[in-house]
């Protein structure tokens, strides 16, 4: 298993009786350590048995559609499965189209690890030059061979959500039945609610798969800082007003009735205006749409910026400074170090905001480094040879407004 496996989980694959050999910074690393190990004990009967590529695991997990056909009271719409290399909903395909072809058989993936949507999308297997993290258990770069060959054939449709949604669902699950899922294991239930709303769909039986319970303590903060974004009952905007007495006292009352649930002001000389940066709570689109609105009205331009994963990660925390690259960093002793050994002192570093995603995904890093144009080559040939994950920042809309 690679290092960045929940505690949670390795130790009970140990109390099974098990050996766990912690090696890599992902499943892919820990995959290809063990083909390289299999190889190299085959003469002592050693084989590898993949997690999701192979016909007897496939069909071993095909069990589960068995149990839902033959548990389920009257006709089934569709079942919404959680998909990671694909051998779950692979074999849950095979046996239900089998007896109940009339089912729709719906895989859910996270829109930023989308091997399956991409692969049936180009008819071909599309490896992922990265992965998120955060939904560990689905967090593979390419699905298996027989998977996709039978997914290709049996899958009716794959539904992208969003982290957000994903927090908003492990939160329905347990102020309704007390009952705590991983990010993996609520993936489908955020689908099937998706594509519900989507398509209109009530009064019709939906089986959502939830397989996965493993959630540790760390992860729960991160999991209800957004889960009320999820359900669309915070919202994160952005206001420009004039620096004169009783605006802020203006902007207050246009607000009105909603909640303000995290506020920052700050005076940017440069534009000789102030910037707000607030979370508002609310019901409803149109009661938000409504109080965006009155700003805008009255001159005080306003910007949403729910939906921006820069300003969720990091700069609702952050006003002010300057930065221009996101890395995602292992969660391990030594991962900052190593990141400053490749490029301090090199290059001065004016900004660095660490986010921790709760010990198993790898922390978000927003970081501000001084490069001249005539250095980003060599910049990029050092965080390349790092080997995490970045991308820069500099275009994207929250940066311009609330970094420069």
């Amino acid at each position: 298993m690679p290092v960045t496996t929940p505690e949670i989980k390795w130790r009970s694959v140990e109390r099974l009786g098990a050996t766990v050999v912690i090696v890599g910074d992902s499943y892919d690393e820990a995959q290809a350590f063990a083909k390289r190990r299999a190889a190299h004990l085959k003469d002592e009967g050693t084989h590898l048995f993949l997690p999701f590529d192979h016909p007897d695991v496939i069909a071993g997990q095909g069990t589960v559609g068995m149990e839902v056909v033959r548990q389920m009271k009257g006709p089934i719409e569709a079942i919404f499965v959680p998909v990671g290399g694909g051998g779950l909903i692979a074999g849950i395909a095979a046996y239900v189209k089998r007896v109940s072809p009339e089912v729709k058989i719906i895989g859910v993936e996270p829109f930023d690890a989308n091997a399956m949507a991409l692969s049936l999308h180009h008819g071909r297997r599309v490896v992922l030059d990265h992965v998120g993290g955060f939904a560990d258990g689905v967090a593979v770069k390419a699905v298996g061979e027989e998977s996709f060959r039978l997914c290709k054939e049996l899958v009716d449709g794959i539904v992208l959500v969003s982290l957000d949604a994903i927090c908003a669902s492990i939160k329905d699950m347990f102020e309704e039945k007390m009952s705590i899922l991983e990010p993996a294991g609520a993936l489908s239930l955020a689908g099937a609610e998706a594509y519900c709303k989507y398509y209109g769909l009530k009064g019709a039986n939906v089986v959502a798969v939830t397989s996965g319970a493993n959630m540790t303590f760390n992860r729960l903060r991160l999991v209800t800082e957004l889960a009320d974004v999820g359900r669309h009952r915070e919202a994160v905007l952005a206001t420009y007003m004039p620096e004169e007495p009783g605006c802020f006292n203006r902007f207050c009352e246009l607000v009105g009735l909603m909640n303000i649930t995290e506020l920052k002001y700050r005076f940017n000389p440069d534009k000789e205006k102030a910037l707000v940066l607030y979370s508002v709570g609310h019901h409803t689109e149109a009661e938000l749409g409504a109080m965006v609105e009155r700003l805008k009205s009255s001159q005080l331009h306003t910007i949403n910026l729910t939906k921006n994963d820069l300003v969720k990660d990091h700069l609702r925390h952050l006003m002010g400074g300057r930065s221009n690259v996101s890395f995602v960093f292992p969660e391990r002793p030594g991962a900052i170090v190593k990141f400053l050994d490749a490029f301090s002192p090199r290059w001065n570093i004016s900004l660095f905001h660490y986010r921790g995603q709760g010990g198993e995904t790898g922390a978000n890093v927003l970081v501000g480094i001084q490069v001249s144009d005539a250095e980003m080559g060599e910049f990029r040939e050092c965080a390349h040879s790092l080997g995490y994950e970045y991308e820069t920042e500099t275009e994207n809309e929250a940066f311009q407004l609330l970094m420069r």
